[in-house]
């Protein structure tokens, strides 16, 4: 209880807080209301001749309010006023009146104030101070002309009417023009026009002063005043003197709140000027303005620490004056804290406070209905207390309305304050039987609003009917709500609110239901991406199940739904994704998963990098450094776009010479942002900046403007000076030009000198303007030193250095001695030369160039082998190794030196290569004899590499681990052998090789097995078709199945049967000579075994006796026809060729001729020829038979041929390779023809 009780007291305490009044959902009590002042007019109120009277005063109250007025504390009835039309609205304190003259106002003038009554107490205005005033004239006078001499100071006077509302001055001309005003001239705050000097320009004599009244909406004006002013020879300066204020110092009171006007006018010659000071203090710069040329001070909202010295200085080059104002700042009356209406119950203690501030103090005074309390019974509760009026026990017959006045003299400030006693019996306001929702975790505020007179105290009660107050997560407000912090899922249930006072007891109930809360259980990441790519943000969330929920996506606390981008935003199933991010993308992305019990947020950062943003802006500076070719760059710093900016690429253009071509001129830290640039000479220079970061470049700068530097002589020289002949007795000098950034001028011309090297003989030159010079009638392949400088307009480049060059070459005089020729093996020899002598070589050795051809087999009857290849040799090596030669065969060889110009002569030999192994035998087959047998049969190989001895074969089991069995067989013709005694289920492998005095060669391989191996033989798919006289049987061989020799028979009824023997893998038979529209039967047959049977009818009308056959049907006969046929033609091929033969043919016609197909390249430019017992026919095209075939002449040279030599190092130092020329240089033709290949054309001859 004493818990409940320390909850308790605040409510009890805070009966006099109660507003002031009686809530609308307090029904079913009639409550009366003391009378409120609501609407009146201002204190201040003037009124002008044509105006009516108009004075307000409206009141609210039950019962009904009564008005009354007072003018100058005298009770005022408009109504009885004679001669005047009064206007009073029902129910209201306010009237009009309306006047017969222009001047009735005058009698009403005074202060008013009107009384609201009703039976609870009598409401009070303020003081309404009402004056009248009439239409605005200039007192009439006379205006002497103003004399003044040139130089000297006047004041025009205005002196306008008074009047109780601000004035407008105005200064014209008769044209209704302004004067103008300047530091010279100035209209003061009183009106007055101050000359501080006058000007015989100032001669005029119509200044006239015009005064605008806005209250009667009238200007008059004042009579002109003429100003003449004496024209003088001699101005006499004089120090600043102040027309306004005329004294030394001054005092003022302003006014808290309001503006402070302070001005000061002088006069002197110089016109002065004026400068304010404030020595106690600070000036207060943010409240200070000057206007009127600094001639007056405006300070807004005066405070307190204003009060203090202002001090105006006016000064010129003679002197000073200066006048001091001394401010004090007062106020009027303002509420410190202002009495307030409460309603109260029998036996409270009303108090109401009245506490104003000042200065001077104000007098404060309290009136009781309007009567000034010190005219009221002495006997009365109330007391007095330090600005407070204090009422103990009061009933209801203590109701009144009170009034705290306070003033001073600068205002008067008036407050009304009921102080109403009610009976009223407890009511709580909030409706019965709500349902409050709440999550775990929040705060539940559960309403429970009272109203009662006296003030019904307040608790909550469980449904047991304790008091709830001892959680101490449980707490009230003084407005009857109970919160609960911490919620627990416990928390829900029923609570009972109870109001009581002494009139009753009433109660409520409160169903409070707590929900889970919402959680984020997975909620976005902050990340950093590049721009351009895709970033996913995810949101999962936990939500009470009986609750609408929804998870909303924010970009910097806006909906992302808002930002109208749908192409760029996909939002779906918790996930947010945004494409083609960009730096505008970047910020705080916030995930608000909410229901409409509570919100939660999971907030992410998004950074977007990626190159920086575009330099803005360049400057160039420090121009008159241009003269020693340097200039200053600036530029402002680039968005690093989230990414430290590395450094900036500094480049330029010139328009002139090379537009739109951007040459770097260095790279700056990224931290700096100017450089002090070295410039070249007689460049126009436009620059730009770009900014790069690890993520690369960004855009360039805009151009800056353009600058040029001045000329100067060349600093370099070409380079790559060579000096070369393209004819036995000319030399080409050749350079590399400078380019235009190096000219150091508009143009640059090159000074060439050349002469013999180690002679006498003087420099020869001449100027050229393009880079390369020929040197005619020169000795042929002499060395000349050369020199190229650079010359432009200012002068000559650097001395430049000496470059050896040579006259042009000749063909080589002698070829290479050969030495013997070393046979490394059957393909491979090593050939060796000595070097042939310098002076014969006519010019730089380039190489030396290798040819050799195949001439012959060293074995009888052997195909006709052709073979050309070449070899270029560097020119310091005396070796090379040919290689891939064909064995058991003849050779020629031809080494010939060469130079730029050509093949020298060529130095001859022949050779022959041992015997090799052959190559393998070109075909093995595998045939099943039995169960234990196989008959093997196979073709030579194409290649036999010497003589052939006999063949080798070898066999063995697979997977059983039985050694190989291998035999000679010595009969090189032999072509077919029998293997017996094999095991019937095993699968061999077997390998033959054929063999020379070498040894065996390559080996050809294949596995099989015994018709035991493979079982009952299957023709798969078999099928026979008929014609008139023939049939066809076409089967599919089972996949791996061994190939066999098996019958197959046709017979007629009637007919003998015809056998013929067919190979398994042949695929079909074609019977022929059946005789037309017969049935026979087929049946295939192995050893008098049936493998299969089929029957077929032949088409036609009827059986033919057929006519016995005779020689011509029979198959030797057609044979031995085919074979003449046969032979006739290859005498026609052989012929051709023959023909063919006579000259000489191109390397690429030879590449292209595959002659020979079992000869099998050893290069590109391989090709082989049948000369006798030829087995196969052409493979390719033939070789070119047209005579239009260039011959190799002087023309050609190296020049012809260039980079198209392929060739590479073998380990020796060699080149191997084979030359391939231009295709359309093509070899030399004619059978006289002698020309040896070179590596410029070479040449194969076909024999």
């Amino acid at each position: 209880m004493a818990v409940a009780l320390r909850y308790l007291w605040p409510l009890f305490l805070c009966s006099p807080c109660l507003l002031i009044q009686i809530p609308e959902e307090y029904e079913g009590h009639h409550v009366m209301e003391p009378p409120v002042i609501i609407e009146q007019s201002p204190r201040r109120l003037v009124v002008f001749p044509t105006d009516d009277i108009s004075l307000k005063c409206e009141a609210s109250g039950k019962p009904e309010v009564q008005f009354r007025w007072t003018r100058d504390g005298i009770h005022f009835k408009p109504k009885e006023e004679l001669g005047m039309t009064v206007h009073q609205a029902p129910h209201s304190g306010s009237f009009t009146i309306t006047g017969n003259n222009s001047n009735f106002a005058q009698r009403f003038q005074g202060t008013y104030r009107c009384f609201a009554s009703n039976k609870l107490g009598t409401a009070m205005s303020h003081e309404i101070q009402l004056m009248a005033e009439g239409a605005p004239k200039w007192p009439k006078e006379t205006v002497k002309p103003v004399e003044v001499e040139e130089g000297e100071s006047v004041v025009l006077p205005c002196h306008p009417p008074p009047s109780a509302e601000p004035l407008r001055i105005y200064w014209m001309n008769s044209k209704i023009l302004h004067i103008k005003q300047d530091e010279r001239v100035t209209m003061g705050q009183n009106g007055n026009l101050y000359f501080a000097n006058v000007l015989t320009s100032d001669n005029h004599s119509d200044y006239i002063c015009h005064a605008h009244f806005p209250g009667t909406r009238t200007i008059i004006q004042k009579e002109p005043i003429d100003l003449r002013v004496k024209a003088t020879n001699s101005m006499i300066d004089r120090k600043p003197r102040l027309l306004f204020p005329t004294n030394a110092s001054s005092h003022l009171v302003a006014l808290q709140g309001q503006p402070l006007v302070l001005e000061c006018i002088a006069e002197g010659f110089p016109t002065p000027t004026i400068k304010w000071l404030r020595p106690s203090g600070p000036m207060p710069a943010e409240r200070v303005t000057y206007q009127n040329h600094n001639k007056t001070l405006h300070l807004l909202n005066v405070s307190e620490e204003d009060d203090g010295e202002y001090r105006c200085l006016a000064e010129n080059s003679l002197g000073s004056d200066q006048h001091a104002y001394y401010v004090t700042v007062e106020a009027a009356p303002y509420w410190l804290h202002k009495p307030q209406s409460h309603l109260y119950g029998p036996g409270e203690t009303a108090r109401l406070d009245c506490q104003v501030q000042g200065r001077p103090q104000p007098e404060v005074t309290w009136r009781i209905n309007g009567i000034p309390v010190e005219e009221l019974d002495k006997d009365q509760k109330y007391r007095m207390q330090r600005g407070a009026l204090i009422l103990s026990n009061v009933q209801p017959s203590d109701t009144m309305v009170t009034q705290c006045e306070a003033r001073n003299r600068h205002g008067l400030l008036l407050a009304n304050a009921y102080i109403y006693v009610v009976q009223l019996p407890a009511k709580i306001l909030t409706p019965d039987n709500e349902t409050y929702l709440a999550v775990e975790g929040s705060t539940a505020y559960l309403l429970c609003k009272a109203f009662g007179a006296p003030v019904p105290s307040l608790q909550w009660l469980d449904k047991e009917g304790k008091t709830v107050l001892q959680d101490e997560r449980f707490f009230p407000y003084t407005n009857g709500t109970l919160g609960i912090r911490d919620l627990q899922a416990n928390d829900t249930g029923h609570y009972f609110c109870q109001a009581a006072n002494d009139q009753n007891n009433v109660t409520i109930v409160a169903n409070l239901q707590v929900k889970d809360a919402t959680q984020i259980t997975e909620g976005p990441r902050s990340t950093i991406e590049k721009k351009g790519s895709t970033v996913t943000f995810t949101c999962q969330a936990f939500f009470d199940p009986s609750l609408q929920h929804s998870i909303t996506w924010l970009r910097d606390g806006r909906k992302l739904q808002e930002l109208g981008d749908s192409d760029k935003y996909f939002i779906e199933d918790g996930h947010l994704v945004i494409h083609n991010l960009d730096y505008s993308d970047q910020g705080n992305y916030s995930c608000v998963a909410s229901t409409k019990l509570d919100v939660v947020e999971s907030r992410a950062e998004l950074l977007v990098v990626g190159s920086p943003g575009p330099v803005l802006q360049l400057e160039l500076s420090d121009h008159h450094l241009l003269r020693q070719n340097q200039v200053r760059l600036s530029w402002s710093p680039a968005d690093n776009h989230n990414a430290p900016i590395e450094k900036y690429d500094i480049e330029f253009e010139d328009k002139t010479m090379a537009p739109e071509k951007w040459y770097s001129l260095g790279k700056v830290p990224g931290n700096q942002t100017s450089t002090n640039l070295k410039l070249s000479p007689y460049i126009h220079y436009t620059f730009r900046v770009t900014a790069i970061n690890k993520y690369g470049s960004g855009e360039p700068s805009p151009d800056s403007e353009t600058v040029l530097t001045p000329e100067a002589a060349p600093e370099k020289n070409p380079t790559d000076v060579k000096g070369e002949g393209n004819e036995t007795n000319n030399m080409i000098i050749t350079w590399k030009p400078l380019r235009w950034m190096d000219w150091n001028a508009p143009q640059v011309l090159y000074r060439v000198q050349w002469h013999p090297q180690g002679t006498q003989v003087p420099w020869q030159e001449q100027t050229v303007s393009d880079p390369f010079f020929v040197v005619s009638n020169t000795p042929t392949f002499v060395p000349y030193e050369i020199k190229v400088q650079a010359i432009n307009d200012q002068g000559k480049g650097p001395e430049p250095q000496i470059t050896i060059g040579y006259s042009g070459e000749d063909y080589p005089q002698a070829g290479p001695k050969l030495e013997d020729i070393k046979i490394l093996n059957s393909s491979t020899v090593l050939v060796k030369w000595q070097h042939v002598d310098p002076a014969q070589v006519k010019g730089h050795l380039r190489g030396y160039n290798v040819t050799y051809w195949w001439e012959g087999s060293q074995r009888k009857h052997s195909k006709r082998y052709v073979h050309k290849g070449h070899v270029v040799v560097p020119a310091n090596t005396t070796s090379t190794i040919l290689g891939g030669l064909k064995p058991y065969s003849s050779y020629h060889l031809e080494v010939q030196a060469f130079n730029s110009r050509g093949l020298g002569p060529a130095s001859e030999k022949t050779f022959s290569t041992p015997e090799g192994v052959p190559s393998q035998p070109e075909v093995l087959h595998l045939e099943c004899q039995s169960d234990t047998s196989l008959l093997l049969s196979w073709q030579p190989p194409l290649s036999h590499n010497g003589v052939l001895t006999g063949y080798m074969l070898s066999y063995q089991p697979l997977d059983n681990g039985v050694k190989e069995t291998s035999f000679n067989l010595s009969d090189p013709e032999l072509q077919t052998h029998n293997l017996t005694n094999l095991s019937p289920n095993l699968r061999y492998r077997f390998q033959l090789q054929a063999t020379t005095k070498e040894g065996p060669g390559e080996a050809i391989m294949r596995e099989g097995g015994t018709m035991a191996l493979y079982g009952t033989p299957n023709f798969g798919n078999i099928s026979a078709m008929a014609g008139e006289n023939y049939s066809v049987v076409s089967w599919v061989p089972q996949e791996g199945q061994c190939n066999f020799m098996f019958q197959i028979s046709f017979k007629a009824q009637g007919d003998e049967k015809v056998d013929t023997s067919v190979h398994y893998s042949q695929r079909s038979y074609t019977q022929l000579n059946l005789q037309p529209n017969t049935d026979y039967e087929i049946r295939l047959l192995k050893e008098k075994v049936l493998l299969h049977q089929m029957a077929v009818k032949t088409n036609g009308t009827g059986q033919v006796k057929l006519p016995s056959p005779g020689f011509a049907t029979e198959g030797w006969f057609i044979g031995f026809v085919s074979a003449i046929i046969l032979l006739l033609l290859i005498l026609l091929i052989l012929c051709f060729i023959k023909r063919s033969k006579g000259g000489k043919y191109s390397v690429k016609d030879k590449e292209d001729t595959q002659v020979d197909s079992e000869a099998r390249p050893m290069k590109d430019e391989t090709f082989g020829e049948y000369s006798d017992n030829e087995e196969k026919a052409f493979g390719s095209s033939q070789p070119s038979l047209n005579g239009d075939i260039k011959p190799l002449g002087s023309d050609d040279s190296l020049a012809d041929y260039g980079g198209s030599v392929d060739v590479q190092f073998n380990e020796d130092g060699s080149f191997i390779g084979q030359y391939s020329g231009k295709k359309e240089k093509e070899a030399a033709g004619g059978n006289d023809s002698s020309g040896a290949a070179s590596p410029i054309n070479p040449v194969g001859t076909l024999e």
